[in-house]
């Protein structure tokens, strides 16, 4: 499902339930330590996912521990990204002399909980989601907002390693299946220019909501 939302040159794995036991490196046991065992199974599935996918670009199995703000550690060359919700887990990863970043996210098909949309959007996007809500009702436009702001977080912090607010990037939604966004900070400097926003894919199936930046806009 997630490759849907993918460009090309991306490769992805996900799971629909944890995978068993799946094995982890030394590296990674080591975080885990004092996990639950939910916590492990999870870890240790969407892992098992990032390893079939970088086997895909032709990479052997390699630990990928948590880094800097729990950011996973790819390979030298890699970018990638990972995420797991309630019944879901994926991995994507490409080369990065081919795509700039990845940022992928999976959310419950599920309206936000209590006052949790005040605290992640702006009032533009709020307008947005009034509009799109009366013409496509059965869909969980605000958590669909959410899964895409989590998706740009995590193509930009690679870039960028500095956090990124709710408050700091500006989503369009488009009811076709894509989104755009502006950053509202400035951004990192890549070798053509700054970056100035994103462009993402979304969709929504099976009880989920999947969304992937693969793309940055430079000004």
């Amino acid at each position: 499902m997630i490759e849907e939302v993918l460009p090309e040159d991306v490769r992805s794995a996900e799971a629909f339930d944890d995978l068993g036991p799946a094995p982890l490196f030394a590296e990674e046991a080591a975080q885990l330590e004092r996990a639950v065992d939910k916590r492990r199974a999870e870890f240790a599935t969407v892992r098992a996912c990032a390893r079939r996918a970088l086997g895909e670009l032709g990479l052997p199995p390699v630990a990928l521990p948590r880094g800097e703000r729990g950011a996973p550690r790819w390979p030298d060359g890699i970018v990638g990204s990972m995420t797991h919700c309630t019944g879901y887990r994926a991995s994507a990863v490409a080369w990065a002399a081919k795509v700039p970043t990845i940022g992928i996210d999976a959310e419950p098909a599920l309206p936000l909980p209590g006052r949790v949309l005040g605290m992640v959007s702006l009032p533009q996007e709020r307008v947005m989601l009034t509009a799109l809500a009366a013409a496509a009702p059965a869909v969980c436009w605000d958590r669909l907002l959410f899964c895409a702001k989590e998706a740009v977080y995590k193509a930009w912090f690679p870039l960028a390693r500095r956090w990124l607010g709710f408050e700091d990037a500006l989503i369009e939604i488009d009811p076709g299946g894509v989104f755009s966004v502006r950053l509202l900070v400035p951004g990192p400097r890549l070798a053509d220019g700054e970056v100035t926003g994103f462009a993402g894919r979304w969709l929504t199936r099976d009880g989920l909501l999947l969304a992937a930046v693969a793309s940055c806009a430079v000004g």
